[in-house]
């Protein structure tokens, strides 16, 4: 068993930066290839980025690929999401989940309750 608690999140202005935290409870969180999702107000919950276990791979999607960089510390059991020129389109909840791969398409096994993060234009 995971359990996953994000902070971070907040009001920003576009342009700025901000950067989520989410920390791991559980002895396996090293074993996770771990995400950051996000949804906004209705629409579905996308995929942001991956790391994998061991902090070597990460994967992006297009809209925030060159903004966003996503790492992990296993020694703190934490995963970052710092983001940086958010724009008012990156107003969402941001989630972060617990996976069983870094590609894409892998399931989630574990899911934080989402921070939300409010970019005013």
């Amino acid at each position: 068993q995971v359990q996953l608690v994000e902070s971070g999140g907040g009001l920003v202005q576009a342009g700025g930066s901000l950067r989520l935290s989410c920390a791991a409870s559980g002895r396996t969180f090293s074993t996770y290839a771990m995400g950051w999702f996000r949804q906004a107000p209705g629409k579905e919950r996308e995929l942001l980025a991956t790391i994998n276990w061991s902090g070597t791979t990460t994967y992006y999607a297009d809209a925030v690929k060159g903004r966003f960089t996503i790492s992990r510390d296993n020694a703190k059991n934490t995963v970052y999401l710092q983001m940086n020129s958010l724009k008012p389109e990156d107003t969402a909840v941001y989630y972060c989940a617990a996976r069983f791969s870094y590609l894409p398409q892998a399931n989630v096994a574990y899911w934080g309750q989402g921070t939300q993060v409010t970019v005013s234009s």
